[in-house]
């Protein structure tokens, strides 16, 4: 039998999970790295950790499993998504990595709207310019670091810079390059108008594949340190929500899915690449060839409930105890909403200076109830996320879940109440569907399967269990939800000058 290996490459750790060609799971292993925050609201990491990361953790798989290395035919990568890695023409870094949910970059996203021009940037990328995206990263380092960005000849996404090492390939796939505001979205190519305009080129960003070509083999001694061969082959990958898209099967119309993690994502399948006009969430190319889909994430959901745990619940580390606390509080938490702006937001506010609080704090509330404000209040930001995506005339009917957060039984009905959707998971490790979903595209690369689809049409399966909204409580969220939505635009300002103080 052929096996193909998914290397999930998020924000606190590298999970490796090799699978056979029916998509089932054989063996996984996983390591935690370091996150680097030099200033408030900084976030960074060292791209070599994320390399010797991946190496122990093929290697263990392959040992754990048993299989034969010659059986393993490929590997795909799924990355944390709008980083930025700074190389030299020898390929080594300059700089640890700007993360995703970095926050220093609003005033170098001003000057790249100067540069660009909005008009182009919605012509190309359907957004205008952006934070958080990794053109607005690029700017930072090129207006206060310059004597870094004059020695930078490549520029990678996080995934793309364990593609090199693991392969000597410069390269990147439409998915995760989508979200660098430098791709020409609808024509799924460098956005050459863009590029100029900012002074890069197409060398300096490597070539771009579809999601499941084959982009290189593993280099001999990445084979060597791993058991496995350099007939490995390692296919374009995908962004981490992508990947848990093809994961838990949202190919097609209709289908929706929402992955909490460190960050959350509401992620929803679409056939044409359509602009939203109210701005509120990305169009994004999907991992399939022409298919496209909206997404919008919450920087700090599962974050939120790990800063929480961590502070509050130190010994909890199955979270048993937090979930047990906050279903025994009330819907609304007791009167006590949650802002989960930790570290600035994306969707739809776009506000890297917006910071997380309680509002309606009182003498009454316990630790369960404000336990139980984090977890609403992470879904109501998720909810911001959907409704976008519905606005834009997209019909959602049913929800996939996964990630970390899937495994709350308690998170999933509370996600089915507020959405007012059924909410279902994939019949596997969940919180592994984006390395399954890049395992998919290594196979389908290697001619397993003939399409992302039909891969997906054989291997996913859904759990009988579905969570109903339950009316009378989704009703009660309704008003809560109301009081939370009233909050941003109140504190906006606020957040600004507390962060001058």
């Amino acid at each position: 039998m052929d096996y193909y290996l998914g290397l999930d490459l998020g924000t606190g750790s590298l999970k490796t999970v090799l699978f056979d060609v029916n998509g089932k799971e054989v063996a996984v292993s996983e390591k935690e790295y370091p996150l680097y925050q030099p200033q408030n609201g900084w976030s960074e990491q060292d791209p070599e950790d994320w390399y010797m990361v991946s190496i122990e953790t093929m290697r263990n798989v392959i040992r754990d499993s048993g299989v034969p290395k010659e059986s393993v035919k490929g590997l795909g990568i799924s990355g944390q998504m709008m980083g930025a890695v700074m190389m030299d023409k020898d390929g080594q870094v300059l700089r640890r990595a700007i993360l995703w949910n970095d926050g220093r970059t609003s005033e170098s996203c001003e000057h790249v709207r100067e540069i660009v021009g909005d008009d182009l940037f919605m012509k190309y990328s359907l957004t205008p310019a952006r934070p958080g995206l990794t053109a607005a990263k690029i700017q930072w380092v090129k207006d206060h670091e310059p004597e870094i960005y004059e020695k930078v000849a490549h520029i990678h996404l996080p995934k793309d810079y364990l593609r090199y090492r693991l392969t000597g390939v410069y390269a990147t796939e439409v998915s995760d390059a989508s979200a660098m505001q430098l791709l020409d979205i609808p024509n799924r190519k460098w956005a050459t108008e863009i590029l100029e305009k900012m002074e890069l080129t197409e060398e300096m960003l490597g070539k771009v594949y579809e999601s499941h070509e084959i982009t290189g083999y593993l280099l001999p001694h990445v084979a060597e340190a791993t058991g496995l061969t350099t007939d490995c082959a390692v296919v374009g990958g995908a962004s981490d929500n992508a990947a848990a898209g093809v994961g838990t099967g949202i190919v097609a119309p209709g289908r929706a899915m929402t992955t909490i993690g460190t960050s959350g994502t509401v992620f929803a399948y679409s056939e044409e690449p359509l602009l939203d006009p109210h701005k509120s969430v990305y169009t994004f190319c999907m991992p399939i060839p022409g298919a496209w889909h909206y997404m919008g994430s919450v920087n700090s959901a599962g974050a939120s409930l790990k800063w929480w745990r961590n502070n509050f619940y130190p010994s909890d580390v199955e979270y048993e105890e937090i979930n047990e606390d906050a279903k025994s509080s009330s819907i609304g938490a007791n009167r006590l909403v949650y802002l989960p702006y930790l570290n600035g937001e994306q969707s739809p506010h776009f506000n890297l200076t917006c910071r997380g609080s309680f509002v309606g704090l009182a003498g009454i509330h316990t630790k369960a109830d404000m336990t139980r404000a984090v977890m609403e209040g992470v879904t109501y930001a998720l909810r911001d996320i959907m409704s976008g995506i519905q606005n834009t005339g997209v019909e959602v009917d049913h929800v996939h879940m996964c990630g970390g957060g899937s495994k709350s039984p308690f998170w999933r009905q509370l996600l089915a109440d507020i959405y007012k959707l059924p909410v279902s998971l994939p019949d596997m490790k969940s919180e592994n569907s984006a390395a399954l979903g890049v395992a998919i595209l290594a196979a389908v690369g290697c001619g397993a399967y003939t399409s992302v689809v039909e891969a997906c049409d054989k291997i996913i399966k859904m759990r009988e269990e579905v969570y109903t909204p339950h009316e009378e409580s989704s009703a009660k969220y309704d008003r809560v939800y109301k009081e939370f939505d009233d909050l941003y635009p109140k504190l906006k300002d606020n957040f600004k000058s507390i962060l001058q103080l």
